[in-house]
């Protein structure tokens, strides 16, 4: 390598090495960045990965979707898959019957998801996703930190990356992959990212040993349940592990005020269901770990010469599990739109415009459910589905991560939003003829029935 000079936005000019040049830079190496380089090199091009972690590294969100399936096969990576997950057959939702839940089996599903998925240690799946890109051919580099971007044309960024062992080196790529996770770093940089602040939440969890699984075919379910604060989680795991956490709101957490444990203990027994299923479990390592700040997007995708894939670009609350898949089909639409622009630049802008509005379209049709997932209205429509007009199987392939191209499936989600409105108006309005008699019953009571009803 030779040494040049490179000065960044805002920064004092440096000497780095020059590395070798790439036709796509890859930033991250999570489920996105290791699908995009895999593809990528596998179609003849010359990739470079930058992780700035070494894998194995912990990360949240350990249960996939059906829809992930069929990429794992068109990745190659589905007999790996399924040596290190657990099966899992559906998800349940607990219920006023003699089990205490209902079952969402993904078999019932109306389209053409595959009939189950798997749940996986995300240190271990991840691992193997940056293992098999390497296999590929991508130059997969681990404990190197993207530091700056500049773009000097749309086919020529010049990116500085230091080591963690404290080397600091810079590369020439055609074109710029982020798919830095919720660091979210050109976004960032770009000054793309807004939060929801319609729904922010935070997530307290750790792994227990010993925890009660479903009996049956239902024991690889991942279950989910409600609390006054939120929603919690139950997801089998390899070795007899459970991992148990609770989603809500921050104000909610804060309250811990430095305690975890005991916070995340005292929180999973506000549902007795769940606790009857956790008492008797051993919190491994006595660790738990917290995390917030979930639901935020990117104002665009990307530009010329460069794009943002899986939670670079955007992420959901992880109440249905959308995290991996989304960012796994947004990365191999990505692949597809990075390869044709590279070939043909004259297409790229169509098709960078048609790859954002897919990736949006499927993850709205999540965001309905989720958003509105802690309403007594949709509680109620979860704890008793229907299946008129298919409504319910139309929510399973919901679940199932077949939110694209099913205009089946499409069809009976609208109906079900179209049925949750309705309920929504008639709760709504129940509810304001029940606080008028309350309040009168107040007034009578207090008042003698003298004073008008809007003065107490």
């Amino acid at each position: 390598m030779a040494l040049d000079r490179f000065t960044g936005m805002g920064m004092t000019e440096i000497t780095v090495q020059v590395a070798q040049d790439c036709d796509v830079a890859v930033i991250g190496g999570g489920p996105a960045g290791s699908t995009a380089a895999a593809m990528l090199a596998r179609m003849g091009h010359k990739v470079i990965v930058l992780e700035k972690d070494r894998h194995p590294r912990f990360h949240i969100g350990e249960s996939l979707l059906p829809m992930n399936l069929p990429l794992f096969e068109r990745l190659g990576v589905m007999e790996k898959v399924r040596e290190i997950g657990v099966f899992k057959p559906g998800a349940d939702f607990e219920a006023d019957n003699e089990r205490g839940y209902n079952t969402y089996a993904f078999a019932r599903a109306l389209g053409n998801s595959p009939p189950h998925a798997y749940q996986v240690w995300r240190q271990d799946f991840d691992k193997m996703l940056y293992d098999h890109a390497r296999e590929c051919g991508a130059d997969a580099r681990e404990g190197h930190e993207v530091r700056q971007v500049v773009q000097q044309s749309p086919r020529d960024s010049l990116i500085e990356v230091g080591t963690d062992t404290d080397e600091t080196y810079r590369i020439r790529a055609r074109y710029v992959m982020d798919a830095s996770g919720r660091d979210a770093f050109l976004s960032s940089k770009k000054k793309l990212k807004r939060k929801n602040d319609e729904h922010q939440s935070a997530a307290i969890f750790g792994h227990f040993l010993g925890a009660q699984r479903r009996q049956g075919e239902d024991a690889g379910n991942i279950s989910i349940y409600r609390f006054e604060h939120g929603w919690m989680w139950m997801i089998p795991l390899p070795g007899g592990v459970m991992s148990i956490g609770a989603v809500c709101r921050p104000a909610y957490l804060k309250q811990r005020k430095g305690r975890k444990v005991e916070f995340l203990l005292e929180t999973l027994r506000m549902n007795a269901e769940l606790w009857q299923r956790v008492e008797r479990a051993e919190l491994i390592g006595n660790e738990v770990r917290v995390t917030g700040n979930y639901s935020y997007d990117s104002t665009c995708m990307g530009g010329p010469g460069w794009v943002l894939i899986g939670d670079a670009f955007a992420f959901l609350d992880p109440v249905f599990s959308s995290g991996v898949y989304l960012a796994m089909s947004g990365a191999e639409q990505a692949v597809a739109m990075v390869d044709e622009s590279l070939r043909h630049p004259q297409r790229e802008a169509h098709l960078l415009r048609r790859l954002e509005r897919r990736q949006r379209r499927g993850m709205r049709r999540f965001a309905f459910f989720i958003y509105r997932f802690n309403s007594p209205v949709m509680g109620e429509m979860f704890r008793e589905p229907h299946n008129i007009w298919q409504i319910e199987q139309g929510v399973i392939s919901m679940l199932a991560g077949d939110v694209f191209d099913s205009l089946k499936v499409w069809s009976r989600i609208k109906a079900f939003q179209l049925v949750y409105m309705i309920s929504a108006l008639f709760d709504w309005r129940n509810w304001r003829s029940e606080r008028k008699c309350r309040l009168e019953q107040a007034r009578q009571q207090f008042t003698g029935g003298d004073t008008p009803l809007d003065k107490v």
